[in-house]
């Protein structure tokens, strides 16, 4: 970056972090002033995950407290109309959000909603298109993944037009975040490799961006070190806590670094997987990452080597050559151990597949991210990457 270049970094107001923070979540919410929050999660996490237990000290500390269950993975216009009204029902004065990346999405743009009367929600695509504050949003993941807890980013998706909105602006930002691994312990396998990964792109893709600066790349990196070196254990052995807390405080970072840095190729192409699959988007990035990461390491060596370095890939001797090739032979691996499937073994079917990817490498590219690559690519070159994924 330029050396009279201003350095930007937007993050909550508070940032909670380690073993036991949300046992304080009802202090939190009662300090900055709410007293009838809406809680956004999913059903199964009220019902036998740990949002339930959450719930019942908000309810016990004297909160006057209603639930919104009704969000999907990869949330849709649908869900958010439905938390605002619940908002609305409620005269809720603020927001608890508690899940992955879907619960906190959706509370997110409900929260600017309700506080902007008559915006559309279609407005809001895009960078900077947020009118005003929302009411104050609590955000507690229950992932190691998304790092939504502490961006100023939410991706909804509009079914009626087959595309995933993605809404940038520091009016989306949690008042304060609170990330505790003790939520994730008991996250599934399947769930936890695909966020695990999800964080790994965040980590490898804010760096390499072009936007990144002195601060992401701090936190990019330190977010690779750690999720490089308990992604296995976490996943292979869910209550093993020193993993689960690397993991956690990984995808803190990487949420902080991606959030002010930018993403890159991997997210560009995978939203459109999003929209016309309807795969989790953690899913749909972490099989994408081997092969795109192969098409864009020529485009920074050095920087990707230094990612191979900082998960103790390859030792600081090694050339970029051998420290990128380690890299991509790394993610491979990581994929095929953890049973991350290819496009087609995620349930796509070849002809609607057919059908589409032209348009989704066109809605790739417009989507800007693809512009944060170390490497261009064009509309074809992308077309042949989603074969490749096939």
């Amino acid at each position: 970056m330029a050396a009279d270049a201003t350095i930007e970094l937007h993050l909550p107001q508070d940032l909670l972090i380690g073993g036991g923070a949300s046992d304080d979540l009802a202090d939190h919410v009662a300090r900055i002033g709410v007293e009838r929050p809406l809680v956004v999660s999913d059903r199964f996490l009220l019902d036998q995950g740990p949002a339930g237990p959450l719930v019942e000290r908000l309810q016990a500390s004297g909160a006057a407290v209603a639930i919104f269950g009704d969000v999907q993975p990869d949330p849709t216009l649908a869900n958010v109309e439905g938390a605002l009204q619940a908002l609305r029902d409620h005269e809720a004065d603020g927001v608890v959000a508690i899940g992955g990346g879907s619960p906190m999405d959706t509370a997110k743009v409900a929260a600017v909603l309700a506080a902007n009367d008559g915006a559309d929600m279609r407005d809001f695509k895009g960078y900077n298109q947020v009118p005003g504050p929302g009411l104050p949003l609590v955000a507690v993941p229950t992932t190691a993944g998304t790092g939504s807890e502490v961006t100023r980013v939410a991706v909804i998706t509009d079914t009626e037009r087959d595309t995933k909105m993605m809404m940038l602006d520091d009016h989306l930002l949690a008042r304060v975040a609170i990330s505790d691994f003790k939520l994730t312990l008991s996250t599934p396998p399947e769930l936890s490799a695909n966020v695990g990964v999800d964080s790994l792109t965040h980590a490898i893709e804010s760096y390499v961006s072009s936007k990144a600066t002195v601060v992401t790349e701090m936190l990019s990196l330190e977010a690779a070190r750690l999720i490089g070196r308990h992604i296995r254990r976490a996943i292979h052995y869910g209550h093993d806590e020193e993993a689960r807390e690397g993991m956690m405080l990984g995808a803190t970072l990487a949420g902080a670094a991606f959030s002010n840095a930018s993403v890159a190729l991997v997210h560009g192409m995978s939203r459109p997987i999003g929209a016309h699959f309807h795969l989790p988007h953690g899913l749909s990035n972490a099989l994408l990452l081997p092969t795109v990461t192969r098409f864009s390491v020529s485009g920074a060596p050095e920087r990707y080597a230094t990612i191979a370095r900082e998960m103790g890939l390859a030792e600081e001797g090694d050339s970029a050559e051998a420290a990128c090739d380690a890299l991509v032979g790394e993610l491979d691996a990581l994929n095929r151990e953890l049973e991350i499937p290819t496009l087609s073994g995620a349930g796509a079917e070849r002809e609607h597949f057919e059908r589409v990817v032209e348009d989704m490498a066109q809605a790739a590219l417009d989507s800007g991210s693809p512009g944060f690559n170390p490497r261009s690519a064009t509309r074809e070159e992308i077309v042949a990457l989603y074969e490749e994924a096939w």
